[in-house]
């Protein structure tokens, strides 16, 4: 059965240093996925610059996104800019899943997005505070119990928090 195994990093470098450790293990790039605001586009997140995009979210380009290499071993890195919530950097299945029915379904809402991903409604909303204040989203798409553990070990012994684990649904 295949599960999506969930994490908040306090920020960029440990998210960095996490993607570092699954790549070592052996989980492969697609299999990986990071969010987080996009600070490059605006000094304060509160007023970001807004798409003319009616619903949905709006893929930039990876150019000036200021990810380091680990990150941009992931596949599908770019800037995502998500209706009424604001700019995001994301890479890996997440980005082609927000960029597409979960958030037109979302509403303009980050929590919204997350629960399309197969999260639950109180750890979506829980990560959506911790991604707006600057927190990075992981995600380890596993095929194997032996897998989910083998990613969870790699959290946990990065100090990751808010770790949790969901049956997946579409994104992988």
């Amino acid at each position: 059965m295949k599960k999506a195994i969930y994490c908040i990093a306090q920020n960029v470098e440990q998210a960095e240093h996490i993607v570092d450790q699954l790549k070592k293990a052996g989980f492969s790039n697609n299999d990986i996925s990071v969010l987080f605001p996009d600070k490059s586009t605006s000094k304060d997140f509160a007023h970001e610059k807004h798409t003319k995009a009616p619903e949905g979210a709006t893929i930039g380009g990876t150019t000036g996104l200021g990810v380091g290499a680990v990150l941009g071993w992931l596949a599908g890195i770019g800037s995502l800019a998500i209706p009424g919530v604001g700019p995001f950097i994301a890479a890996g299945p997440i980005m082609g899943a927000l960029s597409g029915a979960a958030v037109g379904a979302a509403a303009g809402s980050l929590t919204g997005a997350l629960v399309g991903l197969g999260i639950p409604e109180y750890e979506a909303k829980r990560y959506e505070g911790k991604i707006r204040g600057g927190n990075v989203l992981i995600s380890v798409h596993t095929e194997s119990s032996e897998e989910l553990s083998k990613a969870e070990d790699i959290l946990e012994r990065a100090h990751a928090e808010d770790i949790s684990s969901t049956i997946e649904s579409g994104v992988g």
